[in-house]
């Protein structure tokens, strides 16, 4: 009976260690929370990519934004390449898994904070995003026209 639990509890300990781990994202306002904690660290950081990506040679920035804030990513350009929308007024940005160090302040980009990407994954695909017009907003507009038309035409009858 001993021996049965001693071989239970060494399966079961060789079940866990054999386990997958995988990184949790790390929001925005945690990074910055504590930055020194991070600093150094590889993370995982999930957004939007807003703005544009811009290519620097064998290297592209992109910002991504998990709606709190936007981080700046280092990337190697071919890591970059799936990457069809950004985010702006008119189209919802590529939603991007990026894994890498996190820098509080990177001496190699004067400074900054950012996050040197060893791999960046699409999870979702952007798009456009058409902002049609409220009925309720546009009769809010229209009452309010006429309104402001009205005092103005007693404040002239008024004065006369």
């Amino acid at each position: 009976m001993k021996n049965f639990f001693l071989l239970l509890g060494l399966c079961l300990a060789l079940n866990i260690s054999n386990s997958n781990c995988y990184a949790q994202t790390v929001s925005s306002s945690d990074l910055l929370s504590n930055t020194k904690a991070y600093d150094g660290e590889i993370v995982t950081y999930q957004g939007e990519v807003i703005g544009d990506v811009m290519i620097r040679q064998d290297y592209a920035w992109l910002h991504v934004n998990d709606r709190a804030i936007a981080l700046g990513i280092w990337a190697n350009r071919k890591m970059v390449q799936d990457i069809l929308y950004t985010g702006n007024y008119h189209k919802k940005g590529d939603i991007v898994e990026v894994t890498g160090i996190f820098h509080r302040s990177c001496l190699e980009h004067g400074g900054d904070l950012d996050i040197h990407a060893s791999e960046i994954k699409k999870i979702l695909s952007g798009g456009s995003d058409p902002h049609p017009l409220s009925r309720k907003k546009a009769y809010l507009g229209i009452f309010s026209l006429v309104l402001v038309l009205f005092f103005y035409a007693l404040k002239k009858i008024f004065q006369r």
